[in-house]
């Protein structure tokens, strides 16, 4: 029971701590609706699981103990948010009143693509999942519920950020947000750029 208690407490805190993931789901249901956030929250969990599969099959724990593998992580994760962040950056405005408009302008996948290997490609969710199993979750611990413990995970995550997404597509919000979408594609840019700057430098966090 302590175990679970802990998984639960760590993941909630790792979940809710603001980062790349938080201001991709922002980006991406103020600009294209809530369609494309939820699909991103839903792309974040599945890039959790990404995570969990390699931790349980041990390569997890070789990425991170491994300098030369995880900066190579380090550099692709830096590498794509830096993207995300010039793109959102120097992204030309929609019209303010076009609410139907805007939200067809990411697809499904696009929308899918954008969370998972934002969080996929993110060097710190390592950190968190490969930290919590082999800190937290002993090696003694049954097969299947270290599985559900993965599975929560990704739950947790895409709950979290489905939350996000429903209040950023709010369709007043959204008008007021999109009335100043220039100066908050520049702040989410320069929220997300330098975020992937960091990702090099640093080892913890989420």
């Amino acid at each position: 029971m302590t175990e679970i208690i802990a998984v639960v407490l760590i993941t909630f805190l790792a979940v809710i701590s603001p980062g790349a993931d938080f201001a991709l789901v922002t980006r991406n249901s103020y600009l294209y609706g809530r369609k494309a956030g939820l699909l991103t929250a839903l792309g974040i969990g599945l890039g959790v699981q990404v995570h969990v599969f390699y931790t349980m099959i041990g390569i997890g724990f070789v990425i991170a103990t491994q300098p030369g593998l995880f900066l190579l992580l380090k550099i692709l994760g830096a590498g794509y948010l830096i993207y995300i962040g010039y793109l959102t950056f120097t992204s030309k405005p929609v019209e303010a009143g076009g609410l139907t408009k805007s939200a067809s302008t990411l697809s499904v996948w696009k929308s899918l693509q954008s969370g998972f290997f934002t969080n996929a490609l993110n060097p710190k969710t390592t950190l968190f999942v490969v930290s919590t199993y082999s800190q937290i979750v002993s090696p003694s611990t049954p097969m299947m519920q270290q599985y559900a413990y993965g599975v929560f995970m990704t739950v947790a995550h895409w709950f979290w950020f489905a939350l996000v997404g429903l209040f950023f597509s709010n369709n007043r919000l959204r008008q007021k947000m999109l009335g100043h979408q220039q100066q908050v594609n520049r702040a989410i840019g320069c929220v997300l750029a330098p975020l992937g700057g960091l990702l090099v430098f640093s080892s913890t966090g989420h």
